[in-house]
């Protein structure tokens, strides 16, 4: 893909609606990054290291829940869109079930935290921000991102995006000023972008003529049954990546979770590097798969190389550069934050060791073997976090996060070697040059 990129000339590149929603996609990570990183600084200083954790914590809950708003409606619905680009009844009918199930399940979610919170007294540490965090699951409800991802239109999306991060940003300039306003950040956060999504919707029925309307309850029903296999793939690999910080929290205080907070999102961040890869060269690999494998082999091969390469110099600088990066970032220096970023700093590598296999599997459609390391993955990071981070505090669970990323990769090989010797064999050829073809 890359090589066809660079052979295209530059109206060609305007032109090309994949290109296009890759650019206008990495538009929205990029403001995405952007905005959490001028965020950061300016919550640390407002509202004290130990309640950026909490809020990042509460964050970090939504975001579990948001998995079950989603529903893996951002890869089935996509898929819906691009079949009925021109079929305005069909784009009703999709757009209308899709946003009513997510609403359903937005409401589901909020009663289970307000029950979890006030019923079972969970969360009681940073209950009153979580609460106040839930307008966050209805803005993922109501986003159409998979709708214009679908109808290959992204820059209105995109615009709005960062229209919204800027609202959230001059917010919390504006409104978060001491320690006990903390609770207001995610409210924010959810807020403005429950309102420009709103916003959206209106263009898309107004502008668009698309139609909204009410599904009957065994549409909505079916629908979901439908996407529980994406549902648990998605809810699975978040936990696995994201579900450190909910782990360290029954062990260690707010201040040591401001200080793994700060840590984590710098290689949550990094650690996109992987998964663009991968979105980027997919459509190119898939085609290749398809008619010409030993062309797939090398080309995947280029792909993984630079990967590798790419991922190897920014996991030595980010690890090099962690004082300058925690004091920048927090305008102190964090020692703890330093060490955990130490460490974690090789995460973004070693997830880039699992590209080939991952990029294997899907050109094949191995969705049910990618389901199950998945499972794997997750059961693996739940065990070894809690063990080590019991003993170790933050620590224990840096070194459990790099452990995951070192057993999905053997775990995904073993899948590719026992279960798909084709591309096992393939690839290894295209590296080494054997001629055993297994």
């Amino acid at each position: 893909m890359f090589d066809k990129i660079l052979s295209f000339s530059s109206n060609n590149l305007i032109r090309n609606k994949s290109i296009q929603n890759f650019i206008f996609l990495g538009f929205i990570q990029a403001s995405n990054i952007l905005i959490s990183l001028i965020s950061m600084p300016l919550l640390i200083e407002s509202i004290g290291v130990d309640q950026f954790g909490l809020v990042n914590l509460s964050l970090s809950v939504i975001l579990l829940f948001n998995i079950l708003v989603g529903f893996g409606y951002n890869l089935s619905g996509p898929r819906e869109v691009a079949i009925n680009q021109k079929n305005t009844e069909k784009l009703s009918r999709t757009i209308s079930k899709i946003i009513s199930s997510k609403l359903v399940l937005a409401g589901i979610a909020t009663k289970i935290i307000l029950i979890a919170a006030y019923g079972f007294n969970l969360f009681s540490e940073y209950r009153t921000i979580l609460v106040f965090s839930v307008l966050l699951l209805f803005s993922e409800a109501t986003l159409p991102l998979w709708f214009f991802q679908g109808l290959e239109k992204m820059k209105l999306i995109s615009v709005a995006n960062i229209f919204s991060k800027l609202l959230y940003l001059v917010g919390i300039v504006l409104f978060i000023h001491e320690p006990d306003q903390a609770k207001w950040t995610n409210f924010i956060l959810g807020g403005t972008a429950f309102l420009v999504n709103l916003m959206i919707v209106v263009y898309i029925h107004y502008a668009m003529k698309i139609s909204f309307f009410l599904p009957k309850i065994l549409n909505i029903l079916q629908s979901l049954k439908d996407n529980l296999l994406l549902f648990l793939s998605n809810l699975v690999s978040h936990i696995s990546i994201n579900g450190g910080l909910i782990v360290l929290s029954f062990f260690a205080n707010a201040e040591t979770l401001g200080m793994f907070s700060l840590a984590e999102r710098i290689t949550m961040v990094l650690r996109m590097l992987p998964s663009l890869i991968i979105q980027a060269i997919y459509p190119n690999a898939s085609k290749l798969f398809e008619t010409d494998k030993p062309s797939f082999f090398q080309f995947l091969k280029k792909a993984y190389t630079w990967a590798l390469l790419f991922g190897l110099f920014l996991a030595v600088f980010t690890n090099l550069a962690s004082p300058l990066i925690i004091k920048a970032l927090a305008r102190e220096t964090l020692e703890d934050s330093i060490s955990y970023l130490r460490i974690l700093s090789f995460v973004p590598f070693l997830a880039c060791l699992n590209i080939a296999n991952v990029l294997g599997l899907l050109v094949k459609d191995k969705k049910r073997q990618i389901f199950h390391s998945s499972w794997l993955m997750c059961a693996f990071m739940l065990t070894v976090s809690i063990a080590l981070t019991s003993i170790y505090g933050g620590i224990g669970l840096c070194y459990a996060l790099v452990a995951t990323e070192v057993f999905i990769f053997i775990i995904s090989s073993f899948l590719i070697y026992f279960k798909n010797k084709d591309l096992f064999y393939g690839f290894k050829n295209s590296l080494f040059g054997s001629s055993h073809s297994g």
